[in-house]
């Protein structure tokens, strides 16, 4: 017990997280000033989004980090496009039962599809997390700006993160573009195994969310999606026990997280405080996510929260939602992982032996 307990507190070894922190902060908390000096705020959750593509910026080497940033930032846009797409045809903001169940069904997809587009790219890191954040997140907008505006806005933190990225090479002492290494060719193996993983990102994404919304009326819970963020968490690992341990992480880290959040509402501060508080969040939760996840969600929970509701108000009902949604994801996360456990043990069985 005593050795689970000091895992939560336990730093992994740091790879220069410092800079990575520093290159995502910079990508959020620019965008959002710029958007405050033009009133425009309503633009604020695909500014976020697009700046999202910072985060895969872990590439060494300015010339491997542009094609990776590159290829997450069209893949970003993409997600958002769709999102707004499906806000505003497909989703039927007047009818929350069927617009929570067609969130619920629109997300699953993008879940699996993410997840397959994100291992073929060799993206880092894997998983479709943030796109299922995003596209439900934008989806579930009952009004949204104009199209062009959102797409130009996402557009633009995407560029900037990119050109952030690369910003090193501007100081004395770079190392200039540095050699293009190609992905490895995926073997036929890995190809399956990707599909295999797909489904499973389809599974937990979809029973949470399913879950979640049927739960909701007797929880009074409105945030499904945030299940469905949850239940892919422990998905993301090289073992059994390290996905387990995400998913228990995922539920600490958020319930101290809230705690947090809490503070911040307590203050009522102003958006312009708010704004200096996202880009201060996304640094630390930068600075700790590949170090120790229960501590990095200690601040990717206020930072989420505020992220998605500071333009409607950002209230201590996100608390309650949160909390619930979070365990419900995170239980579901798990499930899938002993499952996907069992899984793998009977498809390694059937495999060829080395010759």
């Amino acid at each position: 017990m005593g050795k689970k307990f000091e895992d939560l507190l336990t730093l992994g070894p740091a790879h220069n997280d410092h800079w990575i922190a520093l290159r995502t902060g910079i990508g959020v908390f620019v965008p959002l000033f710029a958007l405050l000096a033009m009133d425009r705020l309503d633009l604020m959750i695909f500014v976020i989004f697009g700046a999202f593509t910072g985060v895969y910026g872990r590439v060494p080497g300015y010339l491997n980090r542009l094609v990776a940033q590159a290829k997450a930032g069209a893949l970003f846009l993409v997600v958002i496009a769709l999102a707004v797409l499906a806000s505003n045809f497909l989703v039927d903001h007047s009818d929350p039962v069927r617009s929570a169940w067609t969130i619920v069904v629109l997300t699953t997809v993008v879940s699996g599809v993410c997840a397959v587009v994100t291992s073929f790219l060799q993206l880092r890191p894997g998983g479709s997390l943030f796109h299922i954040f995003a596209f439900a997140a934008i989806a579930s907008m009952p009004s949204q700006p104009p199209a062009g505006e959102s797409m130009v806005a996402a557009s633009a933190a995407v560029v900037l993160s990119i050109a952030i990225g690369f910003s090193g090479m501007a100081f004395p002492r770079s190392a200039g573009w540095g050699e293009r290494v190609r992905p490895a060719a995926l073997s036929a193996t890995v190809r399956t195994a990707i599909w295999w993983e797909a489904f499973f990102y389809l599974l937990a994404a979809g029973a949470a969310g399913s879950i979640a919304t049927l739960l909701a009326p007797a929880l009074s819970t409105g945030h499904s999606y945030w299940a469905m963020v949850a239940a892919v968490v422990p998905l993301v690992g090289h073992t059994t026990r390290h996905r387990v341990r995400r998913g228990i992480h995922r539920i600490l880290g958020t319930l101290t997280g809230l705690v947090l959040m809490a503070a911040i509402i307590a203050f009522a501060p102003p958006v312009w405080v708010l704004l200096i508080l996202i880009g201060l969040l996304q640094v630390f939760a930068e600075l700790f996510i590949a170090r120790n996840y229960f501590i990095a969600q200690i601040f990717v929970t206020p930072l989420a929260l505020v992220g998605v509701s500071i333009g409607s108000g950002v209230t201590d009902g996100l608390l309650y939602d949160r909390a619930l949604e979070t365990v419900i994801g995170a239980a579901v996360g798990v499930s899938v992982v002993l499952l996907g456990s069992l899984f793998g043990s009977w498809f390694r069985r059937r495999l060829p032996a080395a010759p």
